[in-house]
């Protein structure tokens, strides 16, 4: 049994003060909103700012009302814009700074002028460069008068004010849609883990795959969210702040492909081109398979960043415009502005509880991995 040495108290007084302020800054606090989002807090006007308000507890009414009450659609449209905004920024950044890399990495003449362009936009803020692209977006100017320079008519886009949906679909759906995914990501770490040497945890996960995927392929019985149909879609204004956010995003991205393609041995790509292999197979086969770490680090990095997005929305369209609202702006609006505390904090509590399922499976895998090292 290992003694508790003086160098052990030592490092426990310098970490105490860091692990206390954490525990109130951080914990206590999150603690405290989660426990305010299960009251009714901000009901009554008379009691919303009252110095010592009266909360009676009310569960978990809050979340049903977000989800399934009548009134409630524009968190609902807001959750779909935050989801679809967190896929084409992800797609689009993760892809446009791979082409990036792989290009500087080719030893293209200027490289260090080219690489100091794409990364400097990483150094501006979301309000800069929200109000830059909102002044480029303007409907009746910026990127629609580009076609008249070439003598062709003017661009009728409405890239952030317009009101057309696309891909719709109805929201009683959304709990089998949640569990058709959950069931595909059960199966393949199932499968996975059956391939390896935990064949007992592999099985538990593709039973409850394949029990969650007969569910989902069943319509979700025994849920049902809203007693009519409720369509919900991709709101094309989005389009603006999407290329907004690659923009100044693909640059990070971009440096940190780049780094890992540099540390890539050159001698693997030799032995792959002496097999025969093409400049694509050697991409495919040596290359991309060696960036997945990578890969997985930026789209953790990147997800929560488009999950918890405020700041590029607000300085691109305001707070008011709910075609393109996301749940950070409705969280600031019924808690800043309408003192409606509870409800705020339950969007507060659904957000942590998003990024938390993209964060807390990479931080558990990572520091597995460290401990069997």
């Amino acid at each position: 049994m290992r003694r508790f040495t003086r160098d052990h108290l030592t490092a426990v007084l310098m970490l105490l003060p860091s692990l206390i302020m954490l525990a109130i800054f951080v914990y206590g606090f999150i603690g405290q909103t989660v426990y305010f989002s299960l009251t009714d807090w901000g009901r009554d006007p008379a009691q919303a700012l009252a110095m010592r308000p009266e909360r009676a507890f009310v569960g978990f009414e809050n979340y049903a009302r977000l989800f399934s009450g009548i009134l409630e659609s524009r968190f609902r449209q807001d959750l779909v814009n935050l989801v679809f905004f967190t896929v084409f920024f992800m797609v689009g950044t993760l892809g446009l700074g791979l082409i990036l890399a792989i290009l500087l990495d080719r030893g293209v003449a200027g490289e260090g002028f080219f690489r100091t362009v794409f990364l400097y936009p990483f150094a501006l803020s979301f309000v800069v460069t929200g109000t830059v692209w909102r002044w480029m977006l303007q409907p009746q100017g910026g990127v629609n008068l580009l076609p008249t320079y070439l003598g062709m008519p003017q661009g009728e886009f409405a890239w952030l004010t317009s009101r057309q949906q696309i891909w719709r679909f109805d929201w009683n759906l959304v709990p089998s849609i949640t569990a058709l995914v959950v069931a595909v990501v059960l199966l393949a770490v199932g499968a996975r883990a059956w391939r390896g040497a935990h064949r007992r945890r592999g099985l538990s996960f593709l039973v409850v795959g394949i029990a969650l995927g007969a569910w989902g392929l069943a319509g979700g019985p025994g849920v049902e969210l809203l007693p009519f149909p409720e369509r919900r879609g991709f709101n094309l204004a989005l389009i603006g702040i999407i290329v907004a956010a690659i923009w100044q995003m693909s640059g990070y991205t971009m440096a940190l492909y780049l780094a890992s393609l540099r540390g890539i041995p050159e001698e693997l790509r030799e032995a792959a081109r002496v097999d025969g292999a093409s400049g694509v197979q050697v991409y495919r086969h040596v290359v991309f398979p060696l960036l997945g770490p990578i890969t997985l680090s930026a789209m953790i990095i990147l997800g929560h960043i488009s999950l918890k997005i405020f700041d590029l929305v607000w300085s691109m369209t305001g707070p008011d415009l709910a075609t393109t609202s996301v749940p950070a702006l409705l969280m600031y609006i019924r808690a800043f502005r309408a003192n409606q505390f509870a409800d705020g904090a339950a969007i507060a509590v659904v957000l942590l509880l998003l990024v938390a399922t993209v964060i807390v499976p990479y931080l558990w895998t990572s520091l597995r991995g460290e401990v069997r090292r």
